[in-house]
């Protein structure tokens, strides 16, 4: 296994918990590659049957749509710029606790990385909604609940909910991930009682 899929919503706290995780793997096995999936939460946790967020007219304010088609847009340009987008959003709203809804909140983070203007470009693409619909209804195909949920080898799907590992145990904590969800297909479910997870999960 080399590559994988990570489903994402940039609102969500425990996808800011695993993306330096994931950054010090790729750095430490460089095999490793991810490929970021949109997965809005909005979407999910929505109560109307037909409802979809991605066509949806301008007055409606979404939560994480314009996040996501900013990833969708840095990832156009480069890796390299999707990973200092990714960086950067994530610090802004989970760190900082600054609002990243708005289309001109992408545009201050592009213009702040010095993304070149063909960003704006792509970000304002109708493609971009259509491009998260339909990583949204894969996502949905697979039994998606949640994020970040990992796809491992194009058929194991695992949803992962935890914090940063220490750097001296990243990889070992991922190559066990992997050999769990990916290699025994008879187990199905791990979860701590909470409380008292998460209390010392820190320490």
């Amino acid at each position: 296994m080399s590559k994988f899929d990570i489903f994402i919503d940039y609102t969500c706290p425990w996808v800011a918990q695993i993306f330096p995780w994931i950054m010090d793997i790729m750095q430490k096995d460089k095999n490793l590659q991810v490929k970021w999936r949109s997965f809005p939460l909005e979407q999910i946790n929505n109560e109307l049957d037909e409802w979809k967020c991605w066509e949806q007219d301008e007055n409606y304010i979404s939560r994480g749509l314009w996040p996501l088609r900013g990833g969708i847009a840095a990832r156009m340009i480069s890796n390299e710029c999707h990973n200092e987008y990714m960086a950067t959003i994530l610090d802004l709203k989970h760190i900082k606790h600054n609002d990243i809804r708005s289309r001109g909140a992408i545009i201050d983070i592009a213009e702040k990385l010095n993304f070149p203007i063909k960003f704006t470009d792509f970000l304002d693409d109708p493609l971009r909604l259509q491009e998260i619909s339909e990583d949204y209804m894969y996502a949905e195909s697979l039994g998606v609940f949640g994020t970040p949920t990992f796809i491992f080898d194009d058929t194991n799907v695992a949803f992962l909910k935890t914090f940063t590992p220490p750097k001296s145990d990243s990889l070992p904590f991922f190559n066990n991930f992997y050999q769990m969800a990916a290699l025994k297909n008879y187990f199905g479910e791990l979860k701590r009682p909470q409380p008292p997870w998460p209390r010392y999960a820190k320490d």
